[in-house]
């Protein structure tokens, strides 16, 4: 399948809510990478690392479009705002059912920034925290947490716009014959050409080739920033993601990161015998 054959599944005047296909920049980056993920997957999480130092490294040449997939079916949270009070006859579920992917597409209607905000305190709290992400209280919590607006949200949450962006979603995954997750397909926007398809997680120099292929050429990669400015983009990260991103060794960045800490410019969090770092401000 081409990049424009995606591309007419989801547009059309009766589909606006698809926020794959958003309006180009005035100069377009020649790369497209569609990743399909089922958000709260432990696979999909061990992603983050690649996915951020491809960002760092060559975001000049690449632009991300995250696709949403779940297993579970596709329905409207009963028309009605949440609340804490809803639903609390819930069975917990290991992985999220609709319920945890719409709420994802609501946050992602207030800008990519908040729903990979939002992504990431339902991640800490399933991972982490063993907590149920289904959870209206839960839902509501991780709003707060990724600084939505909480009235917008919940008028959202409740709407039809999440739902037909997942649909969308849907339909690029049974298009392209994704069952693997995560996938990531790169495109070429300057010419037609079939996508490039790898489904699993590789080392990362395995996607770096791939990149290099559906450019056509050898891109130069960006030296990355400070380890601040890099908490500052993307504010929680484990000590495994910053040592791929800065190829340091664990004990490296720990101490680094200490000294950041010691400065109360982060806090560390330890979890399942591993420890993440939450960027608190300057």
């Amino acid at each position: 399948m081409t990049r424009s054959d995606y591309r007419s599944l989801c547009e059309g005047p009766s589909d606006n809510h698809c926020t794959v296909f958003n309006e180009r920049q005035k100069k377009p980056k020649p790369i497209e990478v569609f990743v399909y993920i089922d958000p709260l997957c432990p696979n999909c999480w061990q992603l983050e690392a690649v996915m951020k130092k491809l960002t760092v490294e060559y975001g000049r040449y690449l632009t991300m479009r995250q696709i949403i997939v779940t297993e579970r079916p596709i329905q409207p949270i009963q028309g009605k705002k949440l609340r804490g009070s809803d639903m609390r006859r819930e069975e917990p579920h290991p992985f999220p059912s609709y319920k945890a992917a719409i709420a994802i597409k609501a946050a992602e209607l207030q800008g990519k920034t908040y729903g990979r905000r939002f992504l990431q305190s339902l991640r800490r709290r399933l991972f982490l925290e063993d907590i149920n992400v289904d959870s209206p209280d839960v839902l509501l919590e991780c709003a707060r947490s990724a600084k939505l607006d909480i009235g917008e949200f919940q008028k959202d949450i409740a709407s039809h716009g999440p739902i037909k962006a997942l649909q969308c979603d849907r339909r690029l995954m049974a298009e392209m014959d994704v069952h693997e997750f995560p996938t990531l397909v790169f495109f070429n926007i300057r010419d037609d050409k079939e996508g490039i398809k790898i489904s699993g997680n590789y080392p990362y120099s395995v996607y770096v080739e791939i990149l290099t292929e559906a450019l056509g050429e050898t891109p130069t990669p960006e030296a990355p920033p400070s380890l601040l400015d890099f908490m500052k983009r993307f504010e929680f990260v484990t000590t495994e993601e910053l040592a791929i991103v800065y190829n340091m060794d664990e004990p490296d960045v720990i101490r680094e990161m200490k000294k950041l800490k010691l400065k109360q410019l982060v806090d560390a969090v330890v979890a399942k015998s591993k420890t993440y770092w939450h960027y608190i401000g300057e």
